[in-house]
This record gives C-alpha cells, sequence and structure tokens, in this order.
C-alpha cells in the first residue's frame, strides 16, 4: 500500500509528521512489517529525531544552518534565491527516505523518537511524502 501526505510548511526547520505517518498505518490495518517514508523533493528531507525537547531540533537546525551557509562564493545555482542551493546540499547530506518496522501495527518508535520533514528552504509550502507499507 502507498498513502501520500501533503505537509504544510511555513517556514525553515524540522516539522513533526509522526501523527500523520501513525494515522495511515493504523488506518491500513497493517500487521507486521516495514513503514518507508520517501520525500518527492531535492531540497527537503526526513529525520528520526527526538521529539520530547524542541532545543534538539533547534540545535540540529542551527548546526546544519552553519555548515551550508547562504550566500557562499563557491554557489552557481542561485536562480531561485539564496536559499536554494544550501537547500540541495543539506539535503543530499541527510535522507530523503527513512524506514521504520511495523509491529502489530504500530510504528516501531522509540520513546522519545519522532519523524520529521526537515525543510531547507524559506518559503511557504506544501511538501509531498509517500508513505509505502509492506
Amino acid at each position: 500500500m502507498i498513502k501520500k501526505i501533503n505537509v504544510p510548511v511555513s517556514h525553515q526547520g524540522l516539522h513533526d509528521i509522526t501523527a500523520s505517518a501513525k494515522t495511515v498505518v493504523s488506518d491500513a490495518s497493517f500487521g507486521d512489517g516495514l513503514c518507508t517514508l520517501y520525500i518527492q523533493h531535492t531540497s527537503a528531507s526526513l529525520l528520526i529525531q527526538e521529539n520530547y525537547d524542541p532545543s534538539a531540533r533547534i540545535d540540529l537546525e542551527n548546526w546544519l544552518n552553519r555548515l551550508v551557509p547562504e550566500n557562499d562564493n563557491l554557489y552557481t545555482h542561485t536562480l531561485e534565491g539564496p536559499d536554494d542551493m544550501p537547500a540541495h546540499i543539506k539535503s543530499a547530506l541527510t535522507a530523503v527516505s527513512i524506514s521504520i518496522p511495523v509491529i502489530d501495527g504500530q510504528l516501531a518508535l522509540g520513546t522519545w523518537q519522532g519523524i520529521f520533514l526537515w525543510e531547507h528552504r524559506h518559503h511557504v509550502s506544501t511538501r509531498q511524502v509517500l508513505i509505502h507499507l509492506a
């Protein structure tokens, strides 16, 4: 089964999509298997990360922005704005797909794990994530 979820994003950063993924798995009445999430974009990514303390997300965002700054003179791909090429690099350094075991119809996430869409651009958008259960 494959389901597409649309994720509205209003800013750069980590957006929690755990509840949406859990709903897809629950609605599918799926027993045991694997849930794979895949983002259909080249300037955003997916991440499993701590979902309890928001400072962990802020620190990750700040670290990646320092690692891949905007307005670097090395960039030649600049037609879509100063955040576009850094977004492509950030996406290349992170993951566009993640897999999570499903046990007894539940995502086998750890206690403090959440699923995040990591938006690397500043603009408001809607991102598509495919969820495949097998």
